[in-house]
């Protein structure tokens, strides 16, 4: 690789390149893609993770201003090639294509013993469609877009200033670049009915779909405060992801408050009081927060009303006497 000029950029998007470019000359290396994207790869260990994430996102919301990718690989010491976008692209840029062509050209991806792919939203849609250039790849997707192509999909009018760009030529449909890929995971909030259609569009024979109910659109970041996300990559990068891996670690999501929240929204409005109850009274178990006491009390009231109670609570196991 090599550092490009690149197009101006304000002061301090100038200072977080220039920071990217010494990064990438101390520890591996750095080029910019044309105006809109940039590639940062550092390198490891035999393992390699590459992420698709948006260059603002980075700036403005990681303390460090580092790619997701520095946290995902922190302890385990991976490899890392991060592509980073300006602006919603979707990564849809020649110079993106020409970028992963010269990889596959220098085999770039046969030096690492595993490799994988992992984006979200719009990086979950290029994780998929740039891992063809690594066949045996494991990509992790979360809620990804198998394209945005109008004639395919239509029915998704969230994104309807962005169909102007090409996803009929190389590297476009993602679900069908996935076809060389070991195994490719689909993350995605089941109710929330955009997100799974796009999901249902990924159906092929490696194709694994995880649902992950209750978390609507910060699938990424309550995976990642949960701890969930971390381990789900440590998991891919040593050859251990599996359904079974996935669904042990989700268990966490029953001591996160903000899931917790969404669950008890979701069951008032479905109309489902005493699951309510039952979740209220699980909830405070797990947490301090006096929302869940209060309301298992009013909960409790109006399921007394209509001639119901909730079961007695278990009693708690004796302690062992030594």
């Amino acid at each position: 690789m090599h550092t490009g000029s690149g197009t101006e950029h304000s002061e301090e998007h100038s200072a977080w390149y220039a920071r990217m470019a010494a990064v990438g000359d101390e520890q591996g290396r750095f080029e910019r893609l044309g105006p809109d994207h940039a590639a940062l790869f550092i390198e490891q260990a035999p393992t390699l993770l590459v992420t698709f994430e948006s260059a603002d996102t980075i700036r403005n919301t990681r303390m460090d201003q580092m790619p997701l990718a520095a946290t995902l690989v922190d302890e385990a010491g991976w490899s890392q090639l991060t592509l980073m976008a300006e602006g919603e692209t979707w990564f849809r840029d020649p110079a993106v294509y020409a970028f992963f062509d010269r990889l596959v050209d220098e085999a770039f991806f046969e030096d690492f013993d595993r490799v994988v792919f992992y984006g979200a939203d719009m990086g979950g849609y290029a994780a998929a469609a740039f891992s063809v250039a690594a066949p045996g790849a494991t990509v992790i997707a979360l809620a990804p877009q198998a394209t945005l192509d109008p004639r395919v999909c239509e029915w998704d009018d969230r994104f309807f200033a962005y169909r102007r760009l090409n996803f009929s030529d190389r590297y476009g449909y993602a679900p069908d670049m996935i076809d060389a890929a070991e195994r490719a995971y689909i993350l995605y909030d089941p109710q929330n009915p955009l997100d799974a259609m796009h999901a249902a569009l990924f159906t092929r024979a490696n194709a694994v779909k995880l649902r992950c109910r209750h978390f609507g659109a910060t699938l990424e970041t309550d995976l990642l405060n949960m701890g969930v996300l971390t381990e789900l990559i440590d998991a891919a990068c040593e050859g251990q992801m599996s359904p079974r891996v996935f669904h042990q670690l989700l268990r966490a999501r029953r001591d996160y408050l903000p899931y917790l929240r969404h669950l008890l929204v979701h069951l008032e409005r479905s109309e489902r009081p005493y699951l309510a109850a039952l979740l209220c009274r699980s909830a405070i178990k797990r947490t301090s927060r006096p929302r869940f006491r209060k309301r298992l009390e009013e909960l409790k009231a109006m399921l007394a009303e209509e001639g119901h109670a909730l079961p007695p609570e278990p009693a708690p196991e004796p302690a062992e006497v030594e």
